[in-house]
């Protein structure tokens, strides 16, 4: 937002984080992943208030809280980091919400769920080479894709009532 400061910034950061935590308890598990779609919606609206320095901090700091409260999985790491850098970028520069709800869908989905392959290999002692595709890209989509949705909706009743526009923000 252009009329926020640091501490502002890090403060909604740190409670968009802690939403993004607090939903993961609403995760699904599909083919070794835990799905979180809300850590997906936390991405987006990461990107469309803060910027990408902002996002992929929120990202990682879910992503490590989660991990070390028992609720998500090392690949957590990869997927919400790729997803909230690429959507941040989007919006950064088109300003569209629906480029940007496209950009968190492919950056989780896809440079995600193959950044997951090697960290699963790591961490996991998983090793075939044919596992990201089915293992990880895929769940990735169905995650980040609801994920995505919900942020559409909030965004979506955030322009109508005109909220977005009186944070100085152009959708």
């Amino acid at each position: 937002m252009k009329n926020m400061d640091r501490t502002q910034k890090l403060c909604l950061a740190a409670v968009l984080c802690a939403v993004a935590v607090a939903g993961s308890l609403l995760s699904f598990p599909i083919a070794g992943s835990k799905c979180a779609p809300v850590q997906h919606m936390v991405n987006i609206l990461c990107a469309v208030f803060l910027g990408p320095g902002y996002g992929v901090g929120a990202a990682f700091g879910a992503s490590l809280i989660r991990n070390l409260l028992g609720l998500g999985s090392p690949m957590a790491f990869p997927g919400s980091m790729c997803g909230a850098l690429l959507c941040a970028l989007a919006y950064w520069k088109t300003k569209s919400i629906p480029l940007t709800l496209l950009a968190e869908v492919l950056g989780t989905a896809v440079l995600g769920g193959l950044c997951a392959y090697p960290v699963a290999v790591l961490a996991l002692g998983q090793s075939a080479g044919e596992i990201a595709f089915y293992a990880y890209i895929i769940p990735f989509f169905i995650s980040t894709a609801a994920g995505a949705a919900l942020s559409g909706v909030i965004l979506g009743a955030l322009s109508r009532s005109g909220a977005l526009k009186r944070q100085g923000e152009e959708v």
